[in-house]
């Protein structure tokens, strides 16, 4: 799928840019074109459109399909932007301490000053722009820009919850821990994110905020987050009956099904299983429900005992799986030999249904191949739905907590099916090797000549320990962008490769931000982002162009012997 533009016209999108195969993005003249074409978007959706996320200059729309996304570049450019007065939002004050690690970075980046940084912030209304890189973070704009600033060259791996921050001409506050790149000038204790209130973000775009500088804050206590506070209180019920005891939650164990698309323009990426297929095979196995929640493991360690008899299917990196028979557990096909009291010991296969009767340890060793696990019980793991899914967001904080050592984990209802079904082939896994995954170009591949794109594709990137669901970080010889400046934030989708000014690639998994500022090169095709998720730390990625979609026209330009084979 090509670039596709047509001449400038008010109140029309300019041009429509593929993001890898399911998505597209409409760039727009200004923010008031971008929420016209956002409300219309939502009032009178695209067929096969699954979500919308506006950004600075620019509209996402994920489809449900590469067909829908292909069809929809056209529909878009003829669209007629009608202009619509929106009504002033609430003002919202946050008081704020100024002493951020970039605060005087900042003064000297501006020339203000430290004092001069904080009147400027705190003499001026900002106005909530849009949502997006994670749910309560508002891209606010003020009413000037005599704050404007690059990001950093290298985003942090952690930036601490409520940091005020700036970055290009807009100011936002960080809601929870995560990683970003922003300038950090202060903090605050405000809640901005809270799916207790009828309105989780504090800002919400189109209400205005003032920053109030304080010399201290006043920590109020806040109850858990909403339905995420009721799932890890119903995750550890003591009187759970039918499931299973946690013994070892491994590396990290967590809750995942099928995601939760369609809440973008709230901050909430889809997050859920990393690796799609084997989480299906693993519930079509034990007769639940394709989107019942499962355990998705990593690196093998999970340990788990019934907690009654229990039907349990291991689908994905394929691994030793172990049960144990405590003796104290009595086993109906075996004779009573009195004095017997040593454990009996059997291995079960993966991709198989299997009992785990009441008492027995089932525990899944270290990946022969691959890298995640998905343990499916029959019924699926208990677990309340937060917007529609019960899928644990790292990167939002959104659905049940991490499995922690003891947790009772219930069995629920959402079998399919009156039988299990039969065995399943799994596919191959990737080793520590090269794993080559196709990529398409863009949308912002124009950010780099054909020396970069070349060397994307002709060197092996390292998966390095920095990895997590939110993205796989990659080290090899970096790219150099051909432009300079700042790329207003836009959206972006799992399958990503975006390259911070440094030149090292983060490939965005589920949990990725759902805005960032950093241009995207190529975007994974999504076929293969079950294989990238199974690719372990220390493997090693080769990119290629996929076939069908074209090479980046630098390329094209430059180098026209350059193959799409392998």
């Amino acid at each position: 799928m090509e670039t596709v533009s047509k001449p400038a016209a008010a109140a029309r999108v300019l041009a429509v840019r593929p993001v890898g195969t399911t998505a597209v993005l409409a760039e727009l003249s200004g923010l008031h074109d971008v929420l016209a074409l956002q409300a219309l978007l939502l009032e009178q959706p695209l067929p096969g459109q699954v979500d919308v996320l506006a950004a600075a200059e620019t509209v996402m729309v994920k489809a449900d399909s590469p067909a829908a996304a292909r069809r929809m570049a056209a529909r878009l450019l003829e669209m007629d932007l009608t202009v619509r007065s929106h009504a002033e939002g609430k003002l919202v004050l946050i008081e704020t301490v100024y002493d951020g690690d970039d605060l005087a970075e900042v003064g000297r980046l501006t020339g203000l000053g430290v004092d001069g940084v904080i009147a400027a912030h705190t003499g001026q209304v900002w106005t909530v722009a849009f949502g997006g890189f994670a749910p309560g973070f508002s891209y606010m704009v003020g009413a000037n820009q005599v704050l404007e600033v690059p990001r950093r060259s290298s985003p942090r791996t952690a930036v601490p919850a409520g940091s005020v921050a700036l970055a290009g001409n807009y100011s936002a506050v960080y809601p929870r821990k995560s990683p970003g790149g922003w300038q950090l000038i202060g903090r605050t204790a405000a809640p901005m994110w809270d799916l207790g209130r009828e309105q989780p973000a504090l800002a919400a775009p189109g209400d205005r905020v003032q920053f109030r500088a304080v010399r201290e804050l006043i920590e109020v206590a806040q109850p858990q987050a909403g339905a995420a506070a009721s799932e890890a209180s119903a995750a550890q019920e003591p009187d759970v009956r039918s499931g299973l005891r946690i013994l070892s939650p491994g590396l990290q164990s967590l809750i995942q099904d099928l995601g939760r698309p369609g809440h973008a323009g709230l901050g909430v990426s889809s997050a859920g299983a990393l690796d799609r297929s084997s989480l299906r095979r693993a519930n079509r196995i034990v007769g639940n429900d394709p989107s019942a929640a499962v355990v998705e493991s990593v690196a093998g360690g999970l340990r788990v005992q019934a907690v009654g008899d229990q039907v349990l299917a291991v689908a994905g990196a394929p691994s030793a799986l172990t049960v144990v028979t405590p003796s104290d557990v009595p086993d109906s096909d075996a004779p009573d030999v009195e004095g017997d009291q040593s454990e009996r010991v059997r291995e079960v296969p993966m991709a198989t249904a299997f009992a785990l009767l009441d008492g027995e340890i089932l525990t899944i060793g270290a990946p022969e191949l691959g890298f995640r696990s998905y343990l499916a019980i029959r019924g699926g793991a208990a677990a309340d739905a937060v917007l529609g899914s019960r899928s644990t967001d790292t990167m939002s904080g959104i659905g049940p907590a991490p499995l922690a050592a003891g947790q009772l984990l219930g069995a629920g209802a959402a079998t399919s099916s009156n039988v299990v079904g039969n065995p399943e082939l799994q596919p191959e896994f990737p080793d520590t090797g090269v794993t080559v995954l196709d990529i398409v170009p863009g949308p912002r591949d124009d950010w780099f000549d054909a020396a970069a794109l070349e060397s994307l594709c002709a060197q092996e990137w390292a998966v390095t320990p920095r990895s997590n669901r939110v993205g796989m970080r990659l080290d090899g010889e970096p790219l150099r962008r051909s432009r300079d400046g700042e790329l207003p934030s836009e959206g972006t989708m799992a399958g990503a490769l975006q390259i911070p000014p440094e030149g090292q690639p983060v490939l965005f998994l589920a949990d990725h931000p759902i805005t960032g500022g950093y241009p995207v090169v190529a975007v994974v095709v999504d076929h293969q982002l079950d294989l990238a998720a199974q690719i372990p730390i220390g493997g090693f990625i080769r990119f290629r162009w996929a076939p069908g979609y074209g090479l980046p026209t630098s390329l094209t330009d430059s180098s026209p012997e350059i193959s799409q084979t392998k």
